[in-house]
């Protein structure tokens, strides 16, 4: 599958999402099944990941469409004044919460390719009564910003759905301004996935086949003109979470079977959650 043919895969599949939320009906997470029998936070990446009070502040349509594998605006360390950019902002819950940390001298911006999300999102700022924010249309590897024009780039569990991910990178740098913070959270390999589950447009679109290597993902950040680059490990998937992942994803067999226990004990500790910090050099 090309690009163009991924990247609808991934448009469709969140704009469904926002489509059910919108709905009032149940969802699936971003990191689990496409079978959308789950509730976001109930599958094993996306679950647990906000605390009661940061919930407690947002519309409950911006909880119900958090799909993301962290939780980066907590370790972002954010700064009031700050311009902060979501990369793939979804139903704009990193955005309202960065908006807030930030307050009223500060901006918070979220990009999402997805109109759906993108009108939800507006929707939940407007009920949260959020000033300083705004929310644009456009993909990760082409943000619509002008260069070294933000302080912050946080983002939950999209790069990983990118089909150009060094372009994407290249594009974050571009934006930052000199000395400015890259802080997201992602889904990481710790090892080589089998081919079965590696090749699965369900389990990309689920934020697991399209994940990099950490070393590779080092190499990329470094590539596109990163320094003090960190991967810190969040969670480690056990072969229970592994199961959950490929029966979500409707991929490699039916659950109990042969083939489907070996790829469940291949997957077992290859992918984890990590927050990814790195910084654009304060010169150059």
């Amino acid at each position: 599958m090309n690009e163009t043919e991924l990247k609808r895969e991934v448009r469709d599949r969140y704009g469904r999402v926002a489509a059910e939320v919108s709905a009032g009906r149940a969802s699936s997470g971003c990191c689990g099944g496409s079978s959308g029998c789950a509730a976001p936070g109930t599958d094993p990446i996306t679950r647990e990941l906000y605390s009661d009070a940061e919930r407690s502040e947002l519309p409950a349509d911006a909880v119900a469409a958090s799909l993301g594998c962290g939780n980066p605006t907590a370790l972002a360390e954010l700064r009031a004044g700050e311009v902060v950019l979501d990369l793939g902002s979804g139903g704009g819950i990193d955005v309202l919460l960065s908006a807030r940390r930030v307050g009223p001298t500060g901006k918070a911006y979220g990009l999402d390719m997805t109109p759906q999300m993108l009108e939800l999102a507006r929707a939940n700022a407007a009920r949260a009564g959020a000033r300083n924010v705004e929310f644009l249309e456009g993909s990760i590897e082409s943000i619509p910003l002008p260069d070294a024009s933000v302080d912050v780039i946080v983002s939950n569990c999209v790069i990983n759905l990118s089909a150009d991910k060094p372009r994407a990178l290249r594009e974050a740098l571009r934006v930052l301004r000199p000395g400015g913070r890259f802080a997201v959270s992602d889904v990481v390999l710790r090892r080589a996935l089998p081919e079965p589950v590696a090749s699965s447009v369900a389990l990309w679109t689920g934020c697991v086949a399209g994940a990099l290597l950490e070393s590779e993902y080092r190499r990329l950040l470094a590539a596109a003109g990163f320094v003090d680059i960190e991967i810190e490990p969040t969670r480690v998937y056990s072969e229970g979470d592994a199961r959950e992942l490929l029966a979500g994803g409707g991929c490699c067999g039916s659950p109990g079977d042969a083939t489907d226990a070996a790829l469940v004990r291949a997957v077992d500790g290859a992918v984890m959650s990590a927050f990814i910090r790195a910084r654009r050099p304060s010169r150059g």
